[in-house]
């Protein structure tokens, strides 16, 4: 069902430090050649930190943990790919189709191996209007079952941030601002919100982690780690694109799974290619928090 790769094998039979990596970045997040560059980038900076990358994925027939130069080609190259949560990580298994794994699919298949550190760009949440249409990401529900610190740059800021930090709230998922006492909001420093505790060491955020293993039910941690200032858009500025985008996705009906790579496609063009150096930006910035997070564990 699950294969690793042969050094993130050794990497955790060693006890060495690994970092979980999504796919569904590569796939659903950029356009190419960027998602491929930006991959590779990333486990770059993983390994510049002290630990192993292992980028999850679902490639014939089986859950993929680390994946080699051509793995990362087939994946950013190809079409009709399964954007797998974990309602679908089983049917893209059974049907042989390629499948990106989503926060929620990348924390099962780390947990399933012991890696406890996953970095992302941002996790999803409650989306605005889900009064209405029931709209929220299977990631909150994951964060409060499966023990795996999730970095990111906050909630993707197209969804309703208040909302979705009072459901991780109801959950039991601790939420710590990296260095900040705010929330930050994706492309953003600043959401408006507090950020419900702060830490500003990798050791003493793996003294958190290491403290909720003493108890025998227990979900994930979400350190929330603002985007570089160098590559932020200031919060006051992309609402008008989040606005705009999230308005085309109402007019042209499109729900669930495809509502966010539909909405970022359309900010990347509203703010001509600017939102995709950002995401870059914070993206990297979070795989190196990780690895420096597991090695501390």
């Amino acid at each position: 069902m699950i294969t690793l790769a042969e050094d993130v094998q050794m990497a955790l039979a060693e006890g060495r430090p690994v970092v979980a990596l999504e796919s569904t970045i590569i796939t659903h997040g950029m356009p190419y050649p960027a998602n491929i560059e930006t991959a590779r980038q990333v486990e770059d900076d993983v390994r510049s930190a002290g630990a192993t990358p292992a980028t999850i994925a679902v490639m014939d027939g089986r859950i993929r943990i680390g994946l080699n130069d051509t793995d990362l080609d087939r994946l950013a190259n190809a079409d009709d790919v399964m954007k797998c949560s974990r309602a679908d990580l089983a049917l893209a298994m059974s049907q042989g189709r390629m499948g990106s794994t989503t926060v929620a699919a990348t924390m099962m298949a780390a947990h399933a191996e012991g890696i406890r550190v996953f970095a992302t760009g941002g996790i999803g949440g409650v989306h605005k209007g889900a009064e209405e249409s029931f709209d929220i990401s299977a990631d909150l529900d994951e964060l409060n079952r499966t023990p795996v610190c999730v970095v990111a740059a906050g909630a993707k800021a197209l969804l309703d941030l208040p909302k979705t930090l009072e459901v991780l709230e109801t959950r039991g998922v601790p939420v710590i601002g990296y260095r900040t006492d705010e929330l930050p909001a994706f492309w953003s420093r600043e959401s408006g919100l507090a950020a419900p505790y702060r830490m500003d060491t990798p050791e003493e955020i793996a003294r958190l982690l290491n403290t909720r293993q003493l108890f025998g039910n227990h979900g994930g941690v979400l350190i929330a780690n603002p985007v570089p200032a160098e590559h932020e858009i200031p919060r006051a500025e992309t609402a008008a694109y989040i606005d705009e985008a999230i308005a085309r996705a109402d007019r042209d009906n499109i729900r669930g799974k495809a509502v966010t790579p539909y909405v970022l496609s359309a900010i990347l063009e509203l703010t001509g290619g600017r939102s995709l150096q950002t995401n870059i930006g914070l993206v990297r910035n979070n795989a190196r928090l990780a690895a420096q997070i597991a090695a501390a564990l």
